[in-house]
C-alpha cells in the first residue's frame, strides 16, 4: 500500500537494563491499570445510572473520564504485552494510530478542562443565568467540538508519517509510539512535522490553559467580592477537584512536550518516567480526586456498594 515504506516494524522499549525484571514490573502496572479502568468506568456508570448527577458538570465529568479510560485502553494493553511476553514489534499502520489516538486524546482532554473551567465561571460568576446558559445543547456542542479538534486537528502530521520511507533505527525509546519520536526515524524532509505540532500545541492545549488561567481569575475576583467567608469557602470547594485535574493534566503534558524538543541532554531515564507519568497518572488521579472532592459522587459510591452487598 506504501511503496516506500521500509517493512521492518518498530521495537518499542519498556525498561532498558531491566528486562530481566519486567514480570515484577508489570505488578504494579497492572494493578495501576485495573484501578484506572474501574475508577473510570465507576464514574461514567454512576452518572449514568444516577439521575440526580445528570447536571453539566457530571456531563463534562463523563467526557473526562471516557477520554481517560480512552487513552488507557489505546497505551496499556501494548505496555502490559512488552511486560509479560516481551512483544516488543509494532507495525508501521498499528504505531501510527496509536500515535494518532494518543495526541488526539490530548488535545481532546485539555478542551474538556475548558469547558470544565467555562461551567464553573458561569456558576460562580453568573449563576441566575446558568440553566439558561449551560443548557444540554450547548454541553453537547462543547463535548463534540472538542473531540472533533482533536482528531481532526493532528491528522496532517499522522497522514504524514504513512509517506515517509524509514531508513533509520526503528527502535523507539517507549513502550508506545508518539509523533515525535517516529518522525526522527523517516529519512525524508520532516520540517512540516517538526512545526505544525509546535504551532498546534500552542493554539490548542498552551491556548486552553491560558484561558483556563484566565477564567480562574476571574472568579477569585468573583469569590473574593462575596461578604460571607462561608459562601466563599462553598464557592471555592466546587472548584478544587477542577483545578487539581487542570495542574495534573498540563503540568505533564507540557513537561512531556518540552522535554522532547529541548532535552537532548536529559538523561534518558527522566524521558521514560515522565512519559509513565504523563499517561498513568491523569487516568489514574481524575476520579480519585472526584471521588474525595465531590460528595455527590461518594454518595453515589456508597449506593452502588450497599446495593451489590444487600443484592448478594
Amino acid at each position: 500500500m506504501w511503496p516506500n515504506m521500509s517493512s521492518a516494524p518498530f521495537l518499542l522499549t519498556g525498561f532498558p537494563g531491566l528486562e530481566a525484571a519486567h514480570c515484577w514490573i508489570s505488578i504494579p502496572f497492572f494493578a495501576v491499570y485495573i484501578f484506572m479502568l474501574l475508577g473510570n468506568g465507576t464514574l461514567v456508570y454512576l452518572i449514568k445510572d444516577d439521575h440526580s448527577l445528570h447536571e453539566p458538570m457530571y456531563y463534562f465529568l463523563v467526557m473526562l473520564a471516557g477520554t481517560d479510560l480512552m487513552m488507557t485502553l489505546t497505551t496499556m494493553p501494548i505496555v502490559m504485552g512488552i511486560l509479560w511476553v516481551n512483544h516488543w514489534e509494532m507495525s508501521h499502520g498499528a504505531c501510527f494510530m496509536q500515535a494518532y489516538f494518543i495526541h488526539s486524546l490530548s488535545i481532546v482532554e485539555s478542551g474538556i478542562l475548558l469547558a470544565m473551567a467555562y461551567d464553573h465561571f458561569i456558576a460562580i460568576c453568573n449563576p441566575l443565568q446558568y440553566t439558561s446558559l449551560l443548557t444540554n445543547t450547548l454541553v453537547v456542542k462543547l463535548g463534540v467540538g472538542a473531540f472533533v479538534r482533536g482528531f481532526i486537528s493532528i491528522m496532517p502530521v499522522i497522514l504524514r508519517l504513512f509517506s515517509f520511507p524509514y531508513c533509520h533505527s526503528h527502535v523507539l525509546s517507549h513502550a508506545f509510539c508518539l509523533h515525535q519520536e517516529i518522525m526522527k526515524l523517516a529519512c525524508a524532509d520532516i520540517t512540516f512535522n517538526i512545526l505544525y505540532p509546535v504551532i498546534l500545541i500552542f493554539i490548542t492545549i498552551f491556548l486552553d490553559f491560558l484561558i483556563i488561567l484566565f477564567s480562574y481569575i476571574l472568579i477569585l475576583k468573583t469569590v473574593m467580592g462575596i461578604a460571607s467567608g462561608e459562601e466563599r469557602a462553598k464557592a471555592l470547594n466546587t472548584c478544587i477537584s477542577h483545578i487539581g485535574c487542570v495542574l495534573i493534566f498540563y503540568v505533564t503534558v507540557i513537561s512531556l512536550s518540552f522535554i522532547h524538543r529541548f532535552g537532548k541532554n536529559v538523561p534518558h531515564l527522566v524521558h521514560i518516567i515522565l512519559s509513565y507519568v504523563y499517561f498513568l497518572f491523569p487516568p489514574l488521579m481524575n476520579p480519585i480526586i472526584y471521588s474525595i472532592k465531590t460528595k455527590q459522587i461518594q454518595y453515589g459510591i456508597l449506593r452502588l456498594l450497599s446495593t451489590h452487598r444487600f443484592g448478594s
